[in-house]
């Protein structure tokens, strides 16, 4: 769970872990609850939002949290399950402290983790990841019982949201002319994102809107899309709207059936905003954004700067370019104009909007951007490996980078939320890049004695 900065707990999103397994115990996230209390809290606020998605143990997680925030003196406002981008949203507009999101993304239901978001709805500076972290090697401490933090519920967070999305696109547009298939992956968004489109005037067909506590992203949602191809195709549909589990990404598939992904999503919004006249000079990526991507964007004049892989160093990277629009492949896409987060919902509407104010399909959108061919393996660790300062693992990157010369790349990323090294070729040739890759996955893997996966 080590990240940078010498954090203990702090990942690249939070805390995210196993259930039951250190950190992500009952015990440990009450005094997280306790410690964020004290730290979150000032003479202006002391309320704080709690947040999570469908998996059963957030129902454990949500009291675990709130005792340990009343402990601490915060009064703790509860939403139930909600996106993460709307408890981001909600913390801003309701004047909170912070905003807590019980969740663990596209992961598993027995995975589970806890994000945070600052008074402003962005996530937690690192000065303030480490000040929780200082108090949790402290003693626990309960106030006074008169000075015990109260809590509520919030009854029209649901509605609040959804009147939020429609917002961010211009009161011109309607949707009542496009049949559209939304996966909500059993996830946070089951009782929202249908409402957005289907008051915008679309129609409807809804997947993974029975969340049961354990189906969370269970073949469906932003990471697993067969059914929601095979749906958008039998029904005739103009397009599917995939979601993860919390809300933040978003996969779209075109009329054909055909997957339109971060990168694509991205390069549609930016040549949308340039033909209106919007000034897009730069938009940010990341290491894995597509060498496509960068080509296509680059014939239209816009600039793509790469940050390291992560919403979060997304976000550093908007900020230090003065930029307003970014994302990753994964479809977290960023748009600063609109949110302070990834926000699928959001994400989907300007896409949507990009759609009625050209007249063309998604299909014929997403054919300006020619994806080069990109193969990516991940290998298990059974122990950490340092890939970079490793002679065998660099001999074999510096043998598949002059294989590719200047027609592609190599990329070698541990993951920040998995013991896992992900090994990416990227080219022109997609039978090259994909021998290159099992070669140098090969390696890797023989450095931790573990047969690799893709």
């Amino acid at each position: 769970m080590s990240s940078k900065q010498g954090k203990r707990y702090f990942g690249t999103d939070g805390i995210r872990g196993r259930v039951g397994e250190y950190p992500i115990t009952p015990e440990f996230i009450l005094k997280l609850g306790w410690a964020a209390g004290r730290v979150l809290a000032t003479e202006h606020s002391n309320r704080v939002l709690i947040g999570k998605d469908t998996r059963i143990s957030g129902y454990m997680f949500e009291s675990a949290l709130q005792a340990g925030l009343s402990a601490a003196g915060a009064d703790i406002l509860l939403l139930g399950p909600m996106p993460t981008p709307a408890i981001a949203y909600l913390t801003r507009t309701l004047h909170a402290a912070g905003g807590i999101v019980i969740s663990a993304s596209h992961n598993p239901y027995d995975d589970n983790g806890i994000k945070f978001f600052s008074a402003s709805g962005s996530k937690l500076p690192d000065d303030m990841e480490l000040a929780i972290e200082d108090m949790l090697e402290r003693p626990m401490e309960t106030l006074d019982s008169r000075d015990l933090g109260k809590a509520e519920r919030v009854r029209d967070a649901a509605g609040r949201y959804i009147e939020f999305c429609k917002s961010t696109i211009p009161s011109s547009i309607s949707l009542n002319h496009l049949k559209i298939v939304v996966d909500c992956a059993n996830g946070a968004t089951y009782h929202i994102a249908p409402y957005v489109f289907l008051e915008l005037g679309a129609e409807v067909i809804t997947i993974g809107v029975e969340p049961d506590g354990l189906n969370i992203n269970l073949d469906c949602g932003a990471t697993h899309l067969d059914t929601l191809r095979a749906e958008v195709k039998r029904q005739g549909a103009d397009l599917g709207i995939a979601l993860d589990g919390d809300g933040d990404r978003v996969i779209m598939v075109d009329e054909r059936g055909e997957v339109v992904d971060g990168d694509e999503l991205l390069y549609i919004i930016a040549r949308s905003r340039q033909q209106a006249n919007h000034a897009v000079d730069a938009v940010v990526g990341t290491a894995m954004s597509n060498l496509g991507l960068e080509h296509a964007l680059a014939e239209i004049g816009i600039t793509l700067h790469r940050s390291a892989v992560g919403d979060r160093y997304v976000l550093e990277k908007l900020s230090q370019c003065g930029c307003v629009l970014g994302g990753e492949s994964s479809g977290h896409i960023i748009c600063l104009d609109r949110t302070t987060t990834g926000d699928g919902i959001i994400s989907a509407l300007q896409v949507l909007a990009a759609m009625e104010r050209s007249g063309r399909s998604l299909h014929e959108l997403k054919s300006g951007m020619k994806k080069f061919p990109q193969c990516m393996i991940n290998v298990r660790l059974d122990r950490p490996l340092d890939v970079f300062n490793n002679r065998e693992i660099q001999a074999a990157v510096r043998d598949a980078e002059t294989a590719l010369a200047n027609r592609g790349r190599v990329l070698l990323r541990p993951s920040g939320t998995e013991p896992v090294i992900r090994v990416m070729v990227e080219g022109e040739d997609a039978g090259e890049i994909q021998a290159l890759a099992r070669q140098l996955a090969g390696v890797v893997s023989r450095q931790q004695g573990k047969r690799a996966v893709g």
